[in-house]
């Protein structure tokens, strides 16, 4: 699906990115733009009937301090997490629809069924994982809808080619008055999402990698999982997933497809940021695991999620843990191959982190 980044975002907001970046004249990025503006049409419509009809109830709700932050660098195994920490009852994680839509996904579901039956894919194309409107989705693209402020726009919108990870951009807003109204928003869209769901919400948001000592002040109770994986795995996925993003949804010609270099050097900053921030946070608030440790015995790693938490793990989902991995065994994962030159790459820039993580 074309543009899904940016699609369904308010009038407003996608005028004001039209207007402070640059769109490259091409035919395609006209059709682009008619699509996505004839979305935000929709958009505010539902939007305006889900604040007419629950506006004050969600705003008289629980803003919850718990939610469950799953974090790490993109294509680490973050996806399989958050798909298994989903089959727990007692946990809910964002929908793809609830962040594609988060200003009325409540209202205008129904309404939406048919349309993302018709323009979703059933596998995401980067990595053959399923995807369907109430399979569990990165809220990043709520964030970008919301709140006006997400590295999500530089990578719809490049200024240049420079890896938009790399960028110096900050990941929340500076100035104190954009940074509070941010804040606000995202802590209202949690609030919506409990409101609807009743339960512990689990993120799934690498972009929050960077932003754990703004979340831990948010949401003081919240817990934070990181989940690292290999990076000879790591880095070529990241570079085909990018390729494939940017493909389907930048609306300019700056940008290009980083390389082995540049996302290198991008987990590595992950990682360290990672190793920095978590200083903001109790000891029982922070786990940490290996990708390669959950895929051979799943159930045993979300025990250890379950125990550093001090949740309930009971048998019944310990069962669900293994239906669901039982249903993958058919799934075959992208193999990509690198050169000993990139492998040099990836170890001289990543050294201490894989000996830390037992990679080398």
């Amino acid at each position: 699906m074309k543009n899904y980044l940016t699609a369904g975002i308010g009038f407003k907001r996608l005028v004001r990115l039209v207007r402070k970046n640059s769109i490259s004249f091409h035919p395609r990025n006209l059709v682009n733009l008619l699509f996505l503006f004839q979305t935000t049409l929709w958009t505010g419509l539902f939007s305006w009937i889900e604040r007419k009809r629950y506006g004050t109830k969600i705003a008289s709700s629980t803003v919850p301090e718990d939610p469950i932050f799953i974090i790490g660098h993109w294509r680490t195994g973050t996806t399989l997490l958050h798909q298994l920490l989903n089959l727990d009852p007692d946990l809910a994680a964002p929908t793809l629809f609830q962040v594609a839509e988060p200003g009325c996904f409540i209202s205008s579901y129904n309404y939406y069924v048919p349309v993302f039956s018709a323009l979703l894919p059933e596998n995401r194309p980067m990595d053959n994982v399923k995807i369907g409107m109430n399979e569990p989705q990165e809220d990043e693209y709520a964030i970008y809808r919301i709140t006006g402020f997400s590295p999500i726009e530089n990578l719809v919108f490049p200024k240049s080619s420079t890896y938009f990870l790399l960028d110096n951009e900050p990941f929340i807003p500076i100035e104190e008055t954009e940074r509070k109204e941010w804040e606000r928003q995202l802590q209202s869209y949690f609030q919506k999402l409990f409101y609807f769901h009743g339960k512990t919400i689990v993120s799934k948001n690498p972009f929050n990698s960077m932003r754990i000592k703004e979340l831990a002040a948010l949401f003081p109770k919240a817990r934070f999982i990181h989940i690292v994986r290999n990076p000879e795995e790591v880095v070529p996925s990241a570079i085909h997933m990018w390729k494939i993003v940017m493909g389907q949804n930048s609306l300019n010609k700056k940008g290009s497809v980083p390389g082995i270099e540049e996302v290198t050097e991008g987990l590595d900053k992950v990682l360290k940021t990672i190793e920095r921030d978590k200083v903001y946070l109790r000891e029982e608030q922070f786990f940490e695991m290996r990708f390669e440790d959950l895929e051979s015995d799943p159930v045993t790693e979300i025990k250890k999620v379950y125990s550093k938490f001090n949740m309930h793990f009971n048998e019944d989902l310990g069962w669900k843990i293994i239906s669901f991995a039982g249903s993958l065994r058919n799934y075959k994962k992208n193999e990509f191959k690198i050169t000993d030159e990139e492998k040099s790459v990836i170890h001289n820039r990543l050294h201490q982190h894989m000996v830390y993580f037992n990679y080398h």
